[in-house]
């Protein structure tokens, strides 16, 4: 492919903000998104805008006493589309956008910050229950069922006398029926490991040599097919999933991306086999499966 004819990524708007911006997330099935943060005076906020005419207008801004550091629509329904937050202080919030001044559900997660959430089983995607999963610089990672008040359903947390890793992303997969779930958790130390939550075991785990940023299947509602994890010194890594070898694990391969730390991986979701990856000094890269020179 010659660079003329690979895509070019385009500015469509920008716009500069008073706060330091964790997370952002498209409201599902809308023109809007919300943006996750915190002020400068410690307090965390949520903005909610809308692409109106080539332009952004703030719908509404939420200020919130705890700094928010990540977020999720993905264990909501359609109808509601309610966001859940994880925090500072280790709290576990789901907001009703439409009346925000007190959550629908809240619990007190984790001892520390929430540094990464995600959701599966709503929106439609995903077979089985709605749930999320949180993990923490507590080292621990927790799955919850937001119809269940207090008690996370799982929580992964390392055996007396081990170490306590910062967990710094997760992410859901292999939802294909009622019974699978997986959940993939990355930690400041390179480790990945992969628990299955119908057996509640861990099924695989590996190191990647750097802490790991992010990390996504490209579907969370099919059959595990591949995993991309990010990481600092600007590398990710392509798992592929549907074979595990008894002793070597997942196959794999790893291509030096950024400059700098990795922060973000993304996929297309109208098309699998494209995702994008987010650098540290501000570069976009878009790569096609299997992985080669980015577009």
């Amino acid at each position: 492919m010659s660079a003329f004819e690979k895509p070019q990524i385009i500015a469509h708007i920008q716009k500069g903000l008073n706060y330091t911006v964790f997370d952002c997330k498209w409201v599902p099935c809308s023109a809007k998104f919300v943006t996750m943060g915190n002020f400068a005076r410690g307090t965390g906020v949520i903005q909610l805008y809308e692409i109106q005419h080539g332009d952004l207008k703030l719908l509404r801004e939420i200020e919130k006493a705890k700094p928010i550091k990540c977020g999720t629509f993905g264990a909501t329904s359609l109808q509601q589309r309610y966001l859940a937050t994880g925090d500072f202080a280790g709290n576990l919030h789901i907001w009703n956008l439409e009346a925000p001044e007190i959550p629908v559900y809240s619990v007190k997660g984790h001892k520390e910050i929430i540094n990464t959430i995600d959701g599966v089983g709503g929106l439609g995607i995903g077979e089985g229950a709605p749930e999320i999963v949180t993990g923490s610089r507590d080292g621990t990672v927790k799955v919850w069922d937001p119809r269940q008040k207090d008690d996370p359903v799982a929580n992964m947390e390392p055996v007396q006398g081990e170490n306590k890793r910062d967990c710094w992303t997760v992410a859901f997969g292999n939802a294909y029926n009622q019974e699978e779930r997986v959940v993939c958790a990355g930690y400041d130390n390179g480790d990945i490991k992969l628990f299955d939550l119908r057996n509640m075991s861990l099924r695989w785990e590996t190191n990647i040599k750097n802490g790991v940023c992010s990390l996504e299947f490209d579907r969370k509602d099919i059959s595990m097919n591949k995993l991309v994890a990010t990481s600092l010194e600007g590398k990710f890594h392509v798992f592929d999933m549907r074979t595990q070898h008894p002793t070597k694990g997942f196959a794999s391969v790893s291509e030096k991306a950024h400059k700098s730390t990795v922060w973000q991986v993304r996929h297309l979701p109208q098309n699998r086999e494209l995702f994008l990856t987010a650098g540290g000094a501000g570069s976009l890269h878009l790569w096609k499966y299997p992985v080669c020179t980015p577009h």
